[in-house]
């Protein structure tokens, strides 16, 4: 295999970011060779999409003659100092990234990344990919998603879930609940037995995952598309949104969440679930794989009962920046990571794909999993993430639930907070 595998550290990456900075447009970034095909991502070499795609490269090695030369970059370093790099010569040929009003939205507004229509008419993918899925490819003149031409493509797909101790619900003789009433009372049975029930993390994104769940469990499309994608006023003093932040506080009252978790991240919430010192986690699909590797007992998933969404989307998104000297070998290596045997690497490994052939995954995990994605697929049932609307609403969000919480605020005060945070966004967004 030709591939070249570079990891970039932080603070190099850092470094050479801000000395680009005054590049403008233009320039020309990517491999200078035109058989060399330079790619980004931050997946780990173990994830599902780490090992799909490792076979997705050797794939495009074999059959272009072309090489690749991967750089393993970290999240953080991709999202902070995208706008720069991508704005030099430095740029990728193809690269990973969020996918959002506030990530992808804005590097496509501010033309950073290429307009794909073409590859799309040309390869198809546009069959491949669920209404709900597609929203996230597509951006307006303004960043803003759901319309407008495809700046990138996402080949698995993710959603909010719950995870679930099998031996400890065998324990207390609970049933897996197929109703929000089922589900409380599981709760309550955890509680009066001495037993917190919800592995949960309020100083990052789980917590408003919670809250924005609760909200979806009374909503419609219509209010995910007056507050995803700007059809129309959110009333945060609503049916929805009030349903949330009075139900939240009474998960704290009831004991089904500890106070303490306001200053619990995700990684601490999900080794407390995997260790067996909660029964439920409600979270992302993308814990699946871990779960799978280091839970100490059986366990299993279902969707939120009493909710016909979730939060969830398509996956982060295959970009190819403007910049790209290559952009041909990138579509193309776009294709093979959406072929039946890459999807299918994807579903068996833990992961979420976009068109597996069901009969070709054999983890019944995975089929668990993938069963669940496809239902909420044919329900309309992706409803994005709480903290998109705005660059600004992840921290804001964050910070309201955990005063909620810790007792600081109430759920009427809260909301109105984060009307006001919302609102303000939106505008700058918008122009209005």
């Amino acid at each position: 295999m030709k591939r070249r595998r570079i990891v970039a550290t932080g603070t190099a990456f850092v470094a050479t970011a801000a000395l680009l900075t005054g590049c403008s447009a233009g320039g020309g970034g990517g491999s200078s060779d035109p058989n060399t095909l330079k790619l980004w991502h931050f997946e780990s070499e173990t994830s599902a999409m780490g090992i799909a795609w490792d076979q997705a490269i050797e794939t495009f090695e074999e059959e272009t003659g072309a090489t690749v030369e991967f750089e393993a970059k970290s999240f953080e370093q991709i999202r902070s100092t995208a706008s720069q790099v991508l704005n030099s010569d430095e740029a990728p040929d193809i690269l990973e990234y969020n996918k959002g009003n506030a990530t992808a939205g804005l590097l496509a507004s501010q033309g950073l990344l290429s307009n794909l229509d073409d590859a799309v008419a040309e390869y198809g993918w546009d069959d491949d990919l669920a209404p709900s899925i597609a929203t996230t490819s597509k951006y307006d003149e303004r960043g803003i998603m759901g319309s407008g031409s495809w700046y990138g493509i996402p080949n698995y797909g993710e959603y909010v879930e719950v995870f679930y101790n099998k031996d400890a619900f065998a324990e207390q003789g609970i049933e897996v609940p197929t109703t929000y009433d089922e589900f409380e009372a599981a709760l309550q049975t955890f509680a009066d037995a001495g037993i917190t029930p919800l592995a949960e993390a309020g100083a990052e994104y789980p917590l408003g995952q919670l809250f924005y769940q609760l909200a979806l469990s009374q909503a419609d499309r219509s209010f995910v598309d007056d507050y995803q994608l700007y059809e129309g006023d959110v009333d945060w003093q609503g049916p929805e949104l009030t349903y949330a932040a009075d139900k939240l506080q009474e998960y704290v009252d009831n004991g089904w969440i500890s106070k303490d978790v306001t200053g619990i991240k995700a990684e601490d919430m999900g080794t407390t679930f995997m260790s067996g010192g909660a029964p439920i986690m409600v979270s992302g699909s993308w814990w699946a794989g871990r779960v799978a590797d280091e839970a100490t007992f059986d366990w299993g998933t279902f969707l939120f009962p009493g909710s016909e969404m979730a939060p969830g989307s398509g996956g982060n998104l295959w970009v190819v920046p403007e910049n790209a000297a290559n952009k041909d070998l990138a579509t193309k290596f776009i294709d093979i990571t959406m072929r039946p045997e890459i999807q299918n690497l994807i579903g068996n490994n833990g992961g979420v794909p976009v068109k597996a052939d069901p009969a070709d995954i054999t983890d019944p995990k995975s089929q668990e999993l993938i069963a669940n994605f496809n239902t909420l697929l044919e329900r309309d049932g992706l409803a994005f993430y709480p903290d998109w609307p705005t660059p600004t609403f992840y921290d804001q969000l964050v910070a309201g639930t955990q005063e909620l919480v810790n007792g600081s605020t109430s759920p009427d005060d809260m909301l109105s907070t984060l009307g006001d945070q919302y609102r303000s966004g939106v505008d700058d967004i918008t122009g209005e």
